[in-house]
């Protein structure tokens, strides 16, 4: 589910929308990144001039809050609401280039200098975001704007209607005193969240096991060698090895699927799903201060403050939509449950029970047994380099595109593996530049995603501003070799935030705000998870999965056996993420009781809606960040794999490799979000399909789309 870190939500919402862009008026147009076209020029990071050395972010702030400002006089003197909605969109573009130029160094620099002086600006351009999300003028003017109906596209309307839903949820709307407080609950859960993200790392748990023999020697490298003083017969004081292992989500989820011991799987399941027990109240204290902040805006629970703009536009349709599911996968999930179950019995020659802290390592023994898979043999197919020029036959294939190498100018890079490529149409020419920085190195993003550099805007009738991103991973190099190699589970990874990629570069809107992946919350995964289908279709990866040192095609045979492995326990993974979206929901949901009992909320939702048990004295909460980021929102996940799996299924899986069907059916060769009234249009390459925009009566999309996507995967799984 990784896309840019700017995903993350924030109360100064209004006018940073995660990407950027530029549009001119009276005003002289100040482009503080240059367009990003193949010059040899010296220039600075991402070909922003004034990036030429770390110094360079203050400079390029100064001309943000220099620009913004006058544009906040600009518009207090306006009286035309598209020159108002125009402005307002030119400050967004103009702070987030400083925003979006920030995160990606700071996330990715490998000079220290420029990752302090990124930091230092995120936090300035962050105080300035706050004065101008808590401006008046531009609230009372962009409320004018929406009334005075004058507006003369859909597009242009809906940003007006965006803005003001927007400042009103940072408060500003409300009187003084209500202002304050919702102010100061803001900085409360500012706190909240830094301090649950601070005490799971200064309390990671570990577990110390002995004999050392019980730790498989493929983990050695995760885990901690220790000691102890121990006896045998008339021997004292014997040193006995061991390991330690810290419960760290990476070690956890290898140990729980490599150790044979049941023992040491359930000393370590238990350890990770038991600490840190501070953030107990922590997390009581966030829950409680966004439901106040809820009841001042006078929504009900704060799962209905937080989706008033999102597709599913309440937390019924929500609720409705996730217990849908659970029904409706839960027959096939007991089928694996006691297929599960019955291996262990087997294997244990015991009448045994399943535990939680089973389910990785059966899981993983069941699919080695069934398809007897080498995945370093499978890795040999999937060489980086390879992959990439698997995208690019992928992107031409779809739609009619080509993916281009280009230099980099001198100072563009921040390293030397990252890659340059501008996405070119023969008709329209070139539609957007991506950076890839895919290699692992110290210091790194640990994680895969993408980063908005600059949005894609209409400057002009005859300009539009292409947009520039960048693609970050961390794929290592294989031991022994100079060819990074990926597990397909990394190719599954690349291919989803590739998808990310396309939508931001295929992107055409007149506005900013609408930007690449700036749409619907519980929409923007949508394109990222329709493009993980054809990390799996053999059709697609016999065109590029090639052996690395012999260039033999993957065989089908093998495509066949990683699917089947994959669709093993597709239902109870399924229902597994039901249960977390069912969690958040109520976490944040109507509340009768002062503090809620989350622990009881998780152990009663486990009980209704997975076939697991709960385990006494756990609290898998405390470490669950996504109720932090996410706040209601988790369930856009199952949204976005609804609708892909639907979009796949119904026009994509016959032929997935057809551009024939594009040009017949459609007459179009690239993906758009068209904004036309309440309807939103997705048209990406052979796709086109319809999605009703939630209304506040409730309905998101017929019930038939609910049982349309599970369609796929009950059908294989």
């Amino acid at each position: 589910m990784a896309a840019s870190p700017c995903h993350q939500r924030t109360v100064m919402a209004a006018l940073i929308r995660r990407a950027t862009s530029v549009i001119g008026y009276n005003f002289q147009n100040r482009h503080f990144f240059s367009p990003a076209v193949p010059r040899m020029e010296e220039t600075g990071l991402y070909g922003c001039h004034h990036l030429k050395n770390p110094k360079g972010f203050q400079r390029i702030v100064d001309d943000a809050i220099e620009r913004s400002n006058e544009l906040v006089g600009y518009i207090s003197r306006m009286s035309s609401s598209s020159e108002i909605i125009d402005a307002m969109d030119e400050i967004s573009n103009t702070v987030c280039q400083v925003v979006d130029s920030a995160e990606l160094c700071r996330h990715t620099h490998p000079d220290r200098e420029f990752v302090d002086e990124a930091l230092k600006a995120s936090m300035r351009i962050n105080e300035y975001l706050h004065y101008l999300n808590t401006n008046l003028t531009l609230y009372d003017a962009v409320l004018k704007a929406e009334k005075a109906q004058t507006l003369m596209s859909e597009e242009a309307k809906r940003v007006a209607r965006d803005l003001c839903i927007d400042f009103e949820k940072g408060g500003i709307h409300l009187c003084a005193e209500k202002k304050d407080r919702v102010s100061q609950l803001n900085v409360e859960i500012a706190k909240c969240c830094a301090q649950y993200n601070e005490n799971i790392a200064k309390e990671p748990g570990y577990v110390d096991v002995y004999p050392a023999s019980l730790i498989p020697k493929n983990l050695h490298n995760l885990v901690k060698p220790v000691n102890r003083l121990t006896s045998h017969g008339l021997r004292v004081n014997i040193k006995e090895k061991g390991f330690r292992i810290v419960t760290d989500p990476s070690t956890v989820s290898a140990v729980l699927q490599w150790t044979s011991d049941d023992e040491v799987r359930k000393m370590t399941y238990i350890k990770s799903n038991s600490v840190p027990h501070a953030n107990l109240g922590v997390l009581d204290k966030l829950i409680a201060a966004r439901h106040e902040i809820s009841q001042i805006m006078g929504y009900s629970s704060y799962g209905e403050y937080a989706l008033q703009s999102n597709m599913a536009s309440s937390p019924y349709v929500v609720s409705s939509f996730l217990v849908e599911l659970s029904k409706a996968v839960q027959p096939k999930a007991v089928e694996e449950f006691e297929s599960m179950r019955d291996f262990k019995r087997r294997k244990n020659s015991q009448d045994l029970e399943l535990e939680p802290w089973d389910e990785a390592y059966l899981a993983r023994s069941m699919k080695s047994s069934a398809y007897n898979m080498d995945f370093s043999v499978i890795a040999s197919y999937f060489s980086l380099s390879q992959c990439i020029e698997g995208l690019k036959v992928l992107v031409e294939s779809l739609f009619g595109m080509k993916f281009i190498d280009i230099p980099l100018a001198p100072g563009e890079s921040w390293h030397q593996d990252v890659l340059k490529m501008v996405l070119y149409q023969p008709n329209e020419g070139d539609l957007g530049y991506i950076y890839l920085d895919l290699n692992s190195r110290p210091g790194k993003y640990p994680g895969c995603a993408h980063f908005a550099i600059r949005g894609g805007r209409q400057v002009s009738k005859t300009e539009y501003q292409l947009p520039v991103i960048a693609l970050v991973c961390n794929f290592s190099k294989s031991q022994n070799s100079a060819i990074v190699r990926l597990n397909h589970s990394d190719v599954d990874t690349l291919f989803h935030e590739f998808g990310h990629a396309l939508h931001s570069l295929l992107s055409r809107t007149d506005y900013q705000h609408f930007s690449g992946t700036r749409v619907a919350f519980d929409m923007a995964e949508t394109p990222s998870n329709l493009f993980e289908y054809y990390a799996w279709d053999y059709r697609v990866l016999k065109k590029f999965a090639k052996h690395y040192s012999t260039g033999d095609i993957i065989p089908e045979k093998l495509v066949t056996s990683m699917q089947g492995s994959k669709k093993m326990f597709a239902a109870m993974e399924l229902q597994q993420q039901i249960f977390y979206a069912l969690v958040d929901q109520t976490l944040y949901g109507d509340q009768t009781l002062s503090p809620i009992d989350t622990t009881s909320v998780v152990a009663d939702l486990r009980k209704q809606h997975t076939n697991w048990k709960h385990v006494e004295g756990t609290h898998w909460q405390t470490r669950f960040s996504h109720l932090l980021y996410y706040g209601a929102g988790y369930y856009s996940y199952l949204y976005a794999k609804c609708f892909a799996s639907t979009i796949w299924e119904r026009v994509c899986k016959d032929d997935p490799l057809s551009l024939e069907t594009v040009n017949e059916t459609y007459g179009m060769c690239y993906a758009k979000w068209q904004f036309r009234s309440t309807v939103l249009f997705f048209v990406w390459g052979n796709c086109c399909f319809r999605l009703v925009f939630a209304n506040k009566q409730g309905i998101v999309f017929p019930r038939v789309i609910w049982a349309m996507a599970l369609y796929e995967m009950m059908k294989t799984s």
